[in-house]
């Protein structure tokens, strides 16, 4: 999840280096960095890396990153793209000035100016709008004007496949000149790239309708990612292994897709599931459809409100099966699983039954950033577990700084405790006292 500390300009503040800082002084192996994003246009408070200017700011946090871990910890950097979304409308507003005005929707009400058009499509009954407005004019009113790649009649999405290599090998180039280990490629969830390889995805271009042609894109700006850092950072891509939505792919999907981006050359492979737009609850008025509401959302970040299953390891087995498609491919790519992972003995475990190479952990890390390090050193007793409450996620959702329950309101009046922009959190977990 995005932690929204950086600046409204995308820039790496003090709290964005405390933030990773903190994480670095528990030791762990990998650090991924948020997505940060590769265009040059603004996006709130995510970080961003589409300008050589944000490259100094972005050198100070894997400098700090380094010192902070003592050097044992590898920093990546997650890049990212995504379409336009706007807010839901309210309903006259949407009426009076974002309805595109048709000849279909002139004949419906009967003609008239323009003005007049829009007065009568708004005095129409809601049960009424199913049969004038078209499927995605009433998705535009009711949850918010939302981009899909496959929204070719708008030149900036039918070029997206001329363009995209380009922003994520510069993206890559930035990162290597800052100073990170590697870079992650985001082609998870409801962004653009997963929506490329997602079975949604029905450009008639060479680039959407059967598997190979939906790879095609990201093997594009793998090679061209490759080529620009020209095996001098380690490059891995996070991807899904289950749309969870209607039409979307399937595991099985997920384990072809996997022996194509380790053919493609790929360093690793990370698995996550779901976090789609398409089975998002609808938003207030005013809010921007959030793709972590729905069944799909769910299955990303479960959590313990959940059915039998229950959230622990819950997505291990799609990891498993894209490892062993890899594996039956002749390939050694290592595979990344997550999801409920919250026990040194239960990540121990995916790695012993050989379901995954490596285990990544956000939410428990929020929750103890120390726990690599209380492991490593035999006390494990000491370790703060999450509760998969996802309260953090909740916080992430109204783009609030996003910290943990555990620990967010201890000692806040103390002298080096930075308060989140509410005066009622700190920001960063208390350093361990060891017992």
């Amino acid at each position: 999840m995005v932690p929204w500390r950086a600046t409204e300009d995308g820039f790496v503040t003090r709290d964005v280096i405390d933030w990773y800082s903190r994480f670095a002084q528990g030791r762990p192996g990998v650090i991924v960095v948020e997505a940060t994003g590769i265009r040059d246009i603004p996006s709130g408070p995510l970080l961003r890396i589409g300008h050589d200017r944000f490259v100094p700011g972005l050198r100070d946090l894997v400098n700090a990153v380094r010192e902070a871990s003592q050097g044992e910890t590898l920093l990546f950097i997650q890049l990212i793209d995504f379409l336009s979304i706007r807010r839901r409308p309210p309903r006259d507003k949407f009426f009076a000035r974002f309805l595109a005005l048709t000849d279909r929707l002139r004949e419906a009400v009967g003609g008239g100016t323009d003005e007049e058009v829009r007065q009568k499509l708004e005095a129409l009954k809601d049960s009424e709008l199913p049969n004038v407005l078209t499927p995605r004019e009433l998705e535009d009113l009711e949850r918010g004007y939302r981009e899909r790649v496959t929204d070719t009649h708008l030149p900036h999405i039918e070029e997206l496949p001329r363009v995209l290599p380009g922003l994520f090998s510069d993206a890559a180039g930035r990162a290597m000149e800052a100073g990170f280990d590697g870079v992650e490629l985001h082609f998870a969830h409801a962004y653009t790239m997963s929506s490329f390889l997602s079975a949604l995805n029905t450009r008639t271009d060479g680039y959407g309708g059967p598997r190979e042609n939906r790879a095609r894109l990201p093997r594009e700006v793998i090679a061209a990612v490759s080529a620009k850092t020209a095996g001098r950072v380690v490059i891995g891509c996070r991807y899904l292994g289950d749309d969870v939505v209607a039409g979307g792919n399937r595991v099985d999907d997920a384990a072809w897709f996997g022996v194509e981006l380790a053919r493609a050359g790929l360093d690793f492979l990370s698995i996550s599931k779901g976090g789609r737009f398409e089975d998002a609850k609808q938003p207030k008025v005013g809010w921007a459809v959030y793709p972590y509401t729905g069944q799909s959302g769910y299955e990303c970040m479960p959590t313990i409100y959940s059915d039998a299953a229950g959230p622990f390891s819950r997505n291990v087995s799609l990891a498993a099966t894209i490892r062993k498609a890899v594996r039956d491919a002749g390939m050694t790519t290592p595979i990344v699983t997550a999801g409920g992972v919250c026990e040194f003995s239960q990540a121990e475990a995916i790695l012993e039954k050989g379901e995954a190479d490596f285990v990544a952990s956000a939410r428990q890390t929020l929750a103890d950033p120390d726990w690599f390090l209380k492991i490593r050193e035999g006390r494990g007793d000491q370790i703060r577990r999450c509760e998969f409450t996802n309260y953090c996620e909740a916080l992430d959702q109204q783009h609030k700084q996003v910290t943990c329950k555990l620990w967010d309101r201890e000692e806040l009046d103390a002298p080096d405790v930075t308060l989140a922009s509410d005066g009622k959190r700190r920001l960063v977990a208390p350093r361990w006292r060891k017992l």
